[in-house]
């Protein structure tokens, strides 16, 4: 079943030197349960193809659609609340709040969506990841690959159909990288969920079912 597709997108920006066409007439499609690889050069267009099909921005031209919903369609608090129901986000960054514990942190998407805690779930999601121990530490006590661990935590908390993924490894060394990549695709397919990670690291992309090569905003 199809989870994900674009149609015929393009997001062009003015600058001063002119036209930039970030994405030029991208179609694509991910099935329900994919682990897809979305790779390219710097600059390719990758990162700015995830956030058309997570509903951080808006294409110029074309339509996303997110399980059966048509993004374009919506208004910007509408899709606001169906990317937090629908989509996790895993960036390169982690993106914690360093005041908040670890628990707090992977939680906080549940609070603000008013859903209770299923805790038998996010107890199989900390086991998964390796974070049962480290729940009341803050960020700044983590390392790297646990913060990052930590951040799949809270896309996965949850239960959103699709995860996306921006260069999760990058701020990894290379052993932490591929450790954090196999634990994000041990727990999506544990958990029933779609991955979609972006990486420029073909030894990552070789990890995924599939590839999507982009190029100067056009699929290769």
């Amino acid at each position: 079943m199809e989870v994900l597709r674009t149609e015929n997108i393009r997001k062009i920006y003015q600058t001063p030197s002119g036209e930039v066409r970030a994405l030029d007439g991208v179609s694509v499609s991910v099935e329900e349960g994919e682990f897809v690889a979305v790779i390219g050069s710097s600059g390719s267009g990758k990162t700015t193809l995830l956030h058309m099909l997570g509903g951080l921005d808006v294409p110029t031209e074309g339509e996303v659609i997110v399980r059966g919903k048509r993004l374009s369609g919506m208004k910007r608090d509408e899709r606001t609340v169906f990317r937090r129901r629908n989509i996790g986000f895993v960036f390169q960054n982690y993106n914690l709040i360093p005041v908040l514990s670890v628990r707090e942190n992977i939680t906080l998407p549940l609070k603000l969506d008013g859903l209770g805690l299923d805790f038998p779930f996010l107890d199989r999601i900390t086991d998964t990841l390796k974070l049962r121990d480290k729940l009341d530490c803050l960020p700044e006590m983590l390392s790297g690959g646990q913060q990052q661990r930590a951040a799949i935590a809270r896309a996965l908390a949850v239960k959103p159909a699709v995860i996306l993924a921006d260069e999760p490894s990058g701020s990894l060394d290379s052993r932490t990288g591929l450790e954090v990549i196999g634990l994000l695709k041990a727990s999506a397919a544990a958990f029933h969920q779609t991955i979609v990670v972006v990486t420029h690291n073909e030894e990552i992309a070789q990890m995924a079912d599939r590839m999507i090569r982009i190029e100067d905003g056009k699929v290769r």
